[in-house]
């Protein structure tokens, strides 16, 4: 069941991403894992690419974002349900789907710094390359929500916090493979395929792609902004529900 959401949750969630903020942007995962890994990953990329540097651009940008926002989850949540602080919020007049919104807000500020430093590495490959510039800051932004929110739900399930890295890398790698960052989703096996479909990640660089390449390989990308945003709303909602579980 999930909680009554009032309008006044929405600015209680801005205040728990500023205290998310404040505590676990300069954790070391979080630096190492957000923003170090992301550029260095985007840049050897983009020195060994030759030719097909800017088919993969697209790819390298949606994943530096994915990086960065599940990073500040894993960081953040993770850390206070170890020590207990987490519990502490619980007590403080906000619904569960205000906590899981603000959670996902200093994901999502934390993303977008990642995402920053990435596109300092990418620029001098697309700057004049864009043609749906609009539509690309859209994607970004819509992209960002959608992983912070995906980091977020995957953190409260995690137990134990000395598997987190292992458990989120477990989970991210592999779809680096699969979500067409490199590997076209149309060239997978079926079975791989549909896999594919059921990540998050797959919609953002379907849609990245055609913001910045002005085509895309399996999804239209109206569809991927339609799938990216009700995974975004589903994502908060299971996370609201496994926050209510928490309570003992």
């Amino acid at each position: 069941m999930i909680d009554m959401f009032r309008f006044e949750d929405i600015i209680k969630a801005f205040y728990i991403a500023k205290k998310d903020i404040k505590e676990y942007y300069l954790k070391p995962p979080t630096i190492s894992w957000g923003i170090v890994f992301p550029v260095a990953f985007t840049l050897a990329f983009i020195l060994r690419g030759g030719h097909h540097t800017q088919e993969i651009i697209p790819g390298l940008i949606a994943l530096a974002l994915f990086f960065g926002t599940t990073s500040m989850a894993a960081a953040s949540i993770v850390f206070e349900r170890k020590i207990g602080s987490f519990e502490r919020l619980l007590l403080f007049p906000v619904s569960y789907t205000g906590i899981a919104l603000g959670k996902t807000l200093s994901s999502f500020m934390f993303g977008m710094v990642s995402l920053f430093a990435t596109l300092v590495v990418v620029l001098p490959f697309i700057l004049n390359v864009p043609a749906y510039s609009f539509f690309l800051v859209a994607v970004l932004i819509l992209s960002a929500l959608m992983f912070s929110a995906f980091g977020v739900f995957i953190s409260f399930l995690i137990r134990d916090p000395t598997n987190t890295m292992m458990i989120f890398n477990s989970i991210r790698l592999p779809m680096i493979f699969l979500c067409g960052v490199f590997i076209p989703v149309s060239s997978l096996p079926l079975p791989l395929r549909l896999i594919a479909f059921l990540l998050p990640l797959t919609y953002s660089v379907e849609a990245t792609k055609f913001a910045i390449n002005g085509n895309y390989d399996v999804i239209p990308p109206i569809e991927s902004i339609l799938s990216m945003l009700i995974i975004t709303i589903l994502l908060i909602l299971l996370t609201s529900i496994k926050i209510r579980r928490i309570i003992p």
